[in-house]
């Protein structure tokens, strides 16, 4: 008898935003109708329930689980609450963050056209930040695919917990008759999303996710990739 595949739960941070949550539940509806093979579930390690454990203890002691982070670099909550929530159910194991990856540059590029870049603006992208040395270089590996992608350098900025800030970093790029256009590296509109909008850039790309658009097919794949490991 084979086993049976992993659950896999996606776990993403959470927010009190009904756009956000409506734009992550897009997101994981599309995952479940990509892969309906599996026992797809949703899970927050923060604002919102539930958490990664009451899904766990949800889901039939006789299918294993796979946490796939829906959270585009490993910080704490890969490291420290989805490994701890792992380890205390046999069989779970936890997938890599989305990014960093290549897809998602071309996703961050798409959504700069979609908001008017043009091609004597100044990039700057604007992602959330982290304690995590490692969680930070994965955002600077990401800048530098946009910047090849866009045909521009492209720095980093950040929201919280790593430097330099992102009102730092946008006013750092100014330079006399352009814009400074800010590549939101952020997977829904929240929090996050609403202050990168207020960080002094002439013009702010959405985020990866919307709540009023089908999930794009590029961070679908991511997901379901690193699902599969």
């Amino acid at each position: 008898m084979t086993s049976p595949a992993p659950a896999l739960v996606a776990v993403a941070h959470g927010t009190s935003s009904a756009s956000g949550r409506s734009a992550v539940g897009g997101l994981v509806a599309a995952v479940a109708a990509r892969r309906p093979d599996l026992v797809v579930r949703a899970a927050f390690v923060d604002v919102q329930p539930p958490g990664p454990d009451a899904v766990l203890s949800s889901l039939d002691p006789a299918v294993p689980a796979r946490l796939v982070p829906l959270l585009l670099s490993a910080g704490y909550h890969v490291y420290v609450d989805l490994a701890e929530a792992a380890a205390a159910v046999p069989g779970t194991s936890v997938a890599a963050a989305l990014g960093p990856d290549e897809r998602l540059a071309g996703l961050l590029r798409r959504r700069l056209e979609e908001a008017g870049l043009r091609d004597d603006d100044v990039v700057v992208l604007g992602a959330a930040g982290s304690s995590q040395a490692s969680a930070v270089a994965d955002c600077e590996r990401v800048a530098a695919a946009l910047g090849q992608l866009v045909g521009r350098p492209v720095v980093a900025g950040y929201l919280s917990a790593a430097e330099p800030k992102l009102a730092d970093a946008v006013a750092a790029q100014r330079r006399p008759g352009r814009r400074v256009v800010v590549a939101t590296y952020l997977l829904a509109p929240g929090f996050f999303a609403d202050l990168a909008r207020r960080c002094g850039a002439d013009v702010v790309s959405e985020p990866l996710l919307l709540p009023r658009e089908p999930a794009p097919e590029e961070l679908v794949d991511v997901v379901v990739d690193r699902y599969l490991g």
